[in-house]
């Protein structure tokens, strides 16, 4: 069910009577026993945070020891990777169980953007509000920020969060220190609002708002869990960190030794474990899926600003490791066993089908590229990835990379680069490079920072992933040889008469 248009009339009978039976099913679903509803999902969904951030994967400076439980307690996945090593794409990827190009966002959407999240599009929110779920969205949102495009008119009863990336603000790097036009006028982003349901609360948020949204997001999200204790919820946590630039509160600054990127990330671990201990306190731990997890890859050059991918190659907005693979955990006592490792091929658009099948919903009844892994996240003897193939669409809609479980082809294409020198420090970036990549081979299973081009060895499986290369471009099309794709679809688009956000 879609939430209410801003300009919807009064309801009709017909639909009195809709609402009145989604009521009566969900006053029954209340009634009933834990173990009688569908469990519980909570998706926490980071901004920039990198394979090696977590404790688990090697972090350093700071200690995480609340992640570290959600690994010692459930699913530590080594090879789960997103759709577009950027934020938008990112996020329409996991909502929707879709490649970002089917579903026609790429990038990550500013303030003029007129486009967002299509209407006819499912959401993961509305699959489990097809369940009689109790929906909320507390945090980042990126995918559209006018109001047909905010997350009530996708599924989810209540919203709290910024409409796209902190950085998109009067302070950017790019435009702070720029003068002013002889009108007055500054360039740059226009002040960066604070969103409740479909309304701007804070038209202006500052360094000192900032500053608390983790503990703000926090305080919504282990409030929602108290109130929907006896109804079963989908709770989607997209925090804006550590997507610079860099904010904590009082409460942990300076407790790191990693600078206030440690610091942040301690605020985030507290973040966790005020959401699990929420759970727990409600007697839900058992009938609650938690999953953890990032849009992309560390934005390098940013320095001590940015996180690190640790082995792995590259970063943010490129489709080498170090930007697509991403920290993921999985917690479910009782159901995950703890303590298990996934090396396995798992991807942002198998939470929705995961999902859906857990709790007994219908799929989409558009195509989806997200795989049901039941058996990879209940560690089913023999269970391998249902993935044949994953496509690595980069920027600007180019297809840059195909890989299976163990092999990666990079495509001929340009990709920013830092060379090997360091990035920023103090939340200043530098520059990148621009450099080029041939027709190259990766064995991602011996060598998963793609280090020796092995494409002379292997002559044959270049041939097979290049043909699979083919069949994505037919598919979800490819601007490096121009293809527009027979299964792409459009994104929404703001008419002329749609409500606009205003702030």
């Amino acid at each position: 069910m879609r939430g209410t248009h801003p300009r919807a009339g009064r309801p009709t009978a017909h639909m009195a009577r809709c609402v009145a039976a989604v009521l009566i099913t969900t006053s029954a679903w209340s009634q009933e026993s834990t173990a009688e509803r569908p469990p519980n999902v909570i998706v926490i969904f980071m901004d920039d945070l990198a394979y090696a951030d977590i404790g688990p994967l090697g972090a350093q400076g700071y200690a995480t020891p609340n992640l570290d439980r959600m690994a010692a307690e459930g699913m530590l996945f080594t090879d789960f990777v997103v759709s577009a090593a950027v934020c938008s794409a990112s996020r329409a990827a996991l909502l929707t169980g879709c490649y970002h190009r089917r579903v026609g966002i790429s990038g990550a959407l500013g303030p003029n953007a007129e486009i967002g999240i299509h209407p006819d599009e499912t959401t993961l929110a509305e699959v489990c509000r097809a369940r009689g779920y109790a929906t909320a969205c507390f945090g980042k949102w990126h995918l559209g920020h006018h109001p047909k495009f905010l997350p009530l008119q996708h599924g989810f009863d209540e919203y709290f969060g910024l409409p796209y990336s902190n950085d998109m603000w009067p302070q950017h790097p790019e435009f702070v220190n720029l003068p002013a036009a002889a009108d007055g006028s500054r360039p740059g982003f226009p002040p960066l609002p604070l969103i409740e349901g479909n309304a701007v609360i804070n038209p202006n948020v500052t360094s000192v708002e900032q500053c608390q949204l983790t503990t703000w997001y926090t305080e919504r999200a282990v409030d929602f869990i108290a109130r929907h204790a006896a109804q079963s919820f989908f709770l989607y946590v997209p925090h804006a960190m550590v997507h610079v630039p860099l904010h904590v509160s009082e409460k942990f600054r300076g407790r790191s030794t990693r600078g206030l990127f440690g610091d942040v990330m301690m605020e985030v671990d507290w973040s966790v474990g005020q959401i699990l201990e929420a759970v727990e306190r409600q007697g839900l731990d058992e009938h609650t899926l938690v999953i953890f997890t990032s849009d992309n890859g560390p934005w390098l050059s940013y320095g001590d600003h940015a996180g690190s991918a640790g082995p792995l190659r590259e970063g943010k907005g490129t489709e080498f490791e170090g930007g697509v693979r991403v920290p993921a955990l999985m917690r479910w006592p009782g159901q995950i066993p703890a303590g298990h490792v996934c090396r396995e091929l798992a991807t942002t658009t198998d939470i929705l089908p995961t999902v859906a099948a857990l709790i007994g919903a219908p799929l989409p009844p558009r195509a989806i590229d997200g795989h049901d892994i039941r058996a990879l996240l209940f560690a089913q003897p023999g269970a391998l990835s249902p993935h044949p193939v994953h496509y690595c669409y980069g920027p600007g809609d180019e297809l840059q990379a195909v890989r299976d479980r163990k092999w990666k082809l990079h495509l001929p294409h340009r990709y920013r680069t830092l060379a090997g020198r360091p990035g920023g420090t103090g939340g200043v970036p530098v520059a990148y490079s621009t450099a080029t990549i041939g027709l190259e081979l990766f064995d991602l299973e011996h060598d998963p920072g793609e280090t020796t081009n092995v494409a002379d060895r292997f002559p044959e499986e270049v041939a097979r992933l290049q043909a699979l290369a083919e069949q994505a471009r037919h598919d979800l099309g490819d601007t490096l040889t121009n293809r527009t794709g027979a299964g792409v679809r459009p994104a929404g688009r703001l008419a002329l008469d749609d409500p606009r956000l205003v702030w």
